[in-house]
């Protein structure tokens, strides 16, 4: 079985400059990884080629069919960025709108219109992942304390669009957040403790653990630390349920100035690269970007948000959290058949990469090497759970 890939790794400004380029990139990728059969995508569309669909005569179908005829086949939504993924500078953007803004509502609910329609047939359940509320700073301070409670109350209303959606279509599409460093929520507790005391099922309406759950970003947990395996039992013995796993690898130096310098070289404008550091006590202490972490001269353990080649264990100096993607699919390959969540690779940040961190491997080439590096991981994951379905 081949993990998806999420098609945000490409640029996508308009629905047509999309298609094009999701084509000729998966295209190519699935010729050399899967020419036999379809190979599986996360589709990424913008807010504006999301309005772009919903104008043409056949949206959604039109689109599947033409992504099939590539030999592609869409498995689930990316509804993170809102805005064009590839400006020249994202940054804190790509948090906005957050969810106390109608905007992330009104364009999750078109996208969830649409899943239905993209999904190969007989598709029972299918993944949109979301923001995390929104980045802390901003979303606590531009809702004057009541961000909490309009996010929440949005998000309701989204369970009961979702609802509709699968009374109509009979898939269930699942709105999931995805926890990111520096986000409202970003650690374990803050998930647990949004769905135990803010996301409360009402009598009389639809259960929210049905249509809301988490997306887990395997490098965002290891950025903050946190052990994969007790992250996502946390979120089992919570009942909430992980529907979907982005398998991803962050940065790691072990603080010595050969290592800090060699970091200082993965700094770039166009995203941000949250970077935790872990003192020998223990503590850890949250930068926001890496030149600013490089500012502060914390000493200890650096994990840094860039989304690395997963099958790179090192990048020379540089080490990888390659051995937490190992953990995650290992313990989601235990947990019974209706519970396991969709795997998709999220290596979106290629051409950022320094030269020396690309190892020579043109986005293609490099697409294949960590989808078949994933799939072989799966592969053993699964046969170490004694299954036999990879």
């Amino acid at each position: 079985m081949l993990p998806a890939y999420c098609t945000n790794v490409v640029a996508g400004r308009t629905l047509e400059e999309t298609c094009s380029n999701v084509e000729r990139t998966f295209g190519a990728v699935r010729a050399l990884v899967s020419p036999g059969a379809p190979l599986p995508i996360g589709l990424w569309l913008s807010a504006r080629a999301v309005a772009q669909l919903s104008e043409s005569i056949d949206g959604p179908t039109a689109l599947r069919d033409r992504l099939a005829a590539a030999g592609l086949e869409i498995r689930t939504l990316n509804a993170f960025p809102y805005h064009h993924f590839h400006d020249a500078e994202v940054k804190e953007r790509v948090y906005e709108p957050h969810w106390a803004d109608t905007r992330r509502a009104l364009y999750t609910a078109e996208l969830a219109d649409m899943l239905p329609s993209l999904l190969p047939p007989g598709t029972a359940t299918a993944s949109i992942s979301t923001v995390p509320l929104g980045w802390r700073a901003r979303f606590s301070l531009e809702g004057c304390g009541a961000s909490i409670g309009v996010a929440s109350a949005l998000l309701e209303q989204t369970v009961r669009h979702l609802a509709r959606v699968e009374d109509r279509t009979g898939v269930r599409v699942t709105v999931d957040l995805e926890p990111e460093p520096g986000c409202m929520l970003d650690r374990t507790a803050d998930v647990t403790g949004f769905f135990e005391h803010v996301l409360l099922a009402r009598r009389g309406e639809p259960d929210p653990r049905r249509y809301i759950g988490v997306c887990h970003d395997v490098c965002h947990a290891a950025v903050m630390f946190e052990d994969q395996r007790t992250v996502l039992r946390a979120y089992r013995h919570a009942g909430i349920r992980v529907n979907k796993v982005q398998v991803s690898s962050a940065i790691t130096a072990d603080g010595s100035p050969e290592s800090l310098a060699v970091l200082a070289g993965f700094a770039e404008p166009r995203w941000l690269h949250q970077t935790c550091v872990r003192a020998p006590d223990g503590t850890v202490r949250f930068h926001a970007d890496i030149p600013w972490a490089l500012a502060a001269e914390p000493v200890g353990e650096w994990r840094t948000h860039f989304h690395v080649p997963v099958f790179a264990a090192r990048l020379g100096v540089l080490g990888t959290t390659q051995d937490a993607i190992g953990e995650c699919l290992d313990e989601v390959a235990s947990w019974p058949t209706d519970e396991r969540p969709l795997v998709e690779l999220e290596t979106y940040a290629w051409d950022a990469l320094p030269d020396g961190a690309r190892e020579g491997t043109a986005l293609v080439d490099g697409i294949v090497r960590e989808i078949r590096w994933c799939a072989a991981r799966m592969e053993s994951a699964a046969a170490a759970a004694g299954r036999s379905d990879a």
